[in-house]
């Protein structure tokens, strides 16, 4: 009994103790749906029609029309673009300007939207554009056509 606890002991004072010890973590990863934009077929940033004056044309997002200078003679409407994506995640929206041409003659324009959206429970969204129409006074007469860049991105 004595050669056991004596063995005991020398074990004991000769175990070296744990300097590191080992255990593992979890990962994990959630693949989202990509987020999608879509020109709403039909829908335009429409300025209308006006008689050429020094100044500006807007449509708001929500299509109503305003102007400094020109006398606007039409109906305006707002653009539309529809998202798609993982459903209740927000995203970001950013817009270019454009320029509206005919011939040779030019307008620049600028653009307007909310700045942020959210993804209903179905991952759908849809959003209107606005803008500002800079007019010189000088353009002669006749359809002008352009266009702009709409670009969404998950928050």
């Amino acid at each position: 009994m004595k050669k056991i606890v004596l063995a005991a002991a020398v074990a004991a004072l000769t175990a070296t103790p744990a300097l590191a010890a080992t255990d593992q973590g979890v990962a994990t990863a959630t693949v989202v749906a990509p987020i999608t934009i879509t020109h709403t077929t039909g829908a335009a940033l429409d300025f209308g029609a006006f008689a050429a004056a020094a100044g500006q044309v807007s449509v708001s997002t929500a299509g109503a029309a305003s102007s400094t200078g020109p006398v606007q003679l039409g109906t305006v409407s707002a653009d539309s673009f529809d998202v798609a994506g993982d459903a209740g995640r927000t995203f970001s929206i950013s817009l270019t300007g454009g320029t509206v041409t005919n011939g040779l003659d030019t307008m620049n324009f600028s653009t307007t939207a909310a700045a942020t959206g959210t993804l209903d429970g179905l991952g759908a969204a849809s959003f209107t554009v606005g803008g500002t129409l800079v007019v010189a006074g000088t353009e002669s007469a006749g359809t002008y056509t352009g266009s702009y860049d709409a670009t969404v991105e998950y928050n």
